[in-house]
């Protein structure tokens, strides 16, 4: 998958859309409060902000490279987010 750039629509795989709609039954399933939606925007933001971090201090996660620079991951926590 190449860059994306910003207004250009995102083409998801028809096989990812079936794997994902496999276990929907009903529309809570989806837009429910614990829905593929939810969980689904949960997991892209992490990602995002994960990748934000990475480029912020200039080293992945784990990499020995970031030990006693001053700036480093010092753990995560439960957060809450408010829409």
């Amino acid at each position: 998958m190449g860059q994306l750039r910003i207004g250009e629509p995102i083409a998801i795989e028809e096989k990812l859309i079936d794997q994902l709609l496999s276990n929907y039954k009903k529309p809570e399933d989806i837009i429910g409060e614990n829905g593929l939606l939810k969980e689904l925007t949960k997991a892209i933001l992490e990602r995002v902000l994960a990748a934000e971090m990475t480029d912020h201090l200039g080293y992945e996660k784990h990499d020995p490279a970031g030990h006693h620079r001053g700036n480093t991951r010092n753990g995560k926590s439960q957060k809450t987010k408010r829409l």
